[in-house]
């Protein structure tokens, strides 16, 4: 038993060594291989393509925001679709687990209700 409980945190150990090497060798030859000739058109501020005009503050509506958050939320809790599929098939768990999706299914669709009810779905 100690064994192998050493042994799993010798691996995870090793792995977050290894992943800090690569990203260190991957940051060392960036700066081996940059090419290193700056001049004050390559120092400029670089936007979509444009040159920089007018001041640095920009207003931004807060409802891209809000459609932002919104389709992170509910992408998220799509995933959680997939297990219950999976758990739906296995023996016992059929009646529970409709019964636990349609409470969850239910959440979803308050919240998407609450949402328009609101007025944060209306693009104006």
């Amino acid at each position: 038993m100690g064994t192998t409980y050493l042994a799993d945190y010798a691996t995870l150990g090793f792995l977050i060594v290894l992943a800090v090497m690569v990203g260190i060798a991957a940051l060392a030859a960036n700066r081996l291989l940059r090419t290193q000739a700056p001049t004050p058109a390559k120092e400029l501020t670089y936007e979509c393509g444009l040159d920089p005009v007018g001041g640095d503050w920009a207003q931004m509506q807060i409802r891209y925001y809000v459609y932002a958050f919104l389709y992170v939320l509910f992408a998220v809790e799509s995933v959680f679709l997939f297990p219950w599929a999976v758990t739906y098939r296995q023996a016992g768990f059929g009646l529970v687990t409709v019964i636990e999706m349609a409470v969850f299914i239910t959440v979803l669709v308050l919240g998407l209700g609450y949402a328009w009810r609101k007025g944060v779905l209306r693009w104006q």
